[in-house]
């Protein structure tokens, strides 16, 4: 049994943290009890989607929108930048909902076996995972229009960090209820079917640099890499991995879980391996 790298694990943990604390440390600031050195930006102000969707007033009117700060714009473009050289990283590294779901998904997974993510039928789940992009447009539509964040009243993600405070707004609770009651069933339900950021970063597995390949010659259709997807991505028929739904988690690859060594990897954009210590890549 080779080991495997627990380091996704410690820096989603890391993030969840970081965040819950700044989230923590904003209501304390505002009754005067916040933590020395430690931030007390709201949440908007650490949400990169807001830059996505303050963007048609930063370019018409040269303002943000209600609750979005410079910082928000600031984390997109880091983001895309990430996403242009490695996929939606941000997804599958960083956020903390959808961290929060996966945790969830492992309680799920030893309640439920082998049923776990089987709840849904694949030709209902291949067509619910287009309704996120609805979301997407939808929501930057409103916002540009309306020039007010309304998305954040049923956001899951402000609810998860801000259900303590007068902040938060009741729909925004009911949305995170039912994705912790789908979570139970089925591996990120709301990444999978109604995140808007997650419909957005997406795109870039079309054109990101840095992408998986599957080796066909060395595969054994063990069909590790697909059970092991928490997107439901079959990578078992696929030589290059450019699902929309991927999140650059990396837990299909051979050092998780594919037993074969150097059959599922990170690639460059010529899907050439990239260099290993010790080893030279012949071209």
């Amino acid at each position: 049994m080779k080991k495997k790298s627990k380091l996704r694990l410690y820096v989603q943990i890391f993030f969840f943290v970081l965040i819950g604390l700044i989230a923590v440390n904003h209501t304390l600031a505002e009754s005067g009890m916040g933590i020395p050195l430690l931030a007390d930006a709201s949440l908007h102000a650490l949400c990169p989607f807001g830059g996505v969707v303050t963007l048609y007033n930063l370019g018409t009117l040269g303002t943000f929108i209600q609750k979005i700060h410079m910082s928000s714009v600031i984390l997109m473009s880091l983001v895309f930048i990430l996403a242009i050289l490695f996929g939606p990283v941000f997804c599958g590294w960083v956020c903390p909902l959808g961290s929060f779901q996966e945790w969830i998904g492992k309680l799920g997974k030893k309640v439920l076996g082998k049923r776990f993510g089987k709840v849904v039928p694949e030709k209902v789940d291949n067509v619910l995972k287009y309704f996120r992009y609805a979301v997407l447009v939808w929501v930057v539509y409103v916002t540009a229009r309306s020039g007010y964040l309304m998305f954040a009243e049923i956001d899951p993600y402000n609810a998860l960090f801000s259900f303590w405070s007068s902040e938060v707004a009741i729909p925004g609770v009911i949305v995170l209820l039912v994705t912790m009651g789908a979570s139970l069933v089925i591996s990120r339900p709301w990444c999978r079917y109604a995140c808007p950021y997650g419909a957005l970063l997406g795109l870039s597995n079309k054109v990101r640099i840095f992408g998986i390949k599957r080796n066909e010659s060395t595969c054994i259709s063990c069909k590790k890499c697909d059970t092991s997807c928490p997107m439901g991505i079959v990578v078992s028929d696929k030589t290059k991995v450019t699902d929309l739904h991927c999140i650059s988690c990396m837990e299909c690859t051979s050092e998780k879980a594919c037993p074969v060594p150097d059959t599922v990897n990170l690639m460059n954009g010529l899907f050439m391996e990239m260099p290993k210590k010790g080893r030279e890549v012949k071209a």
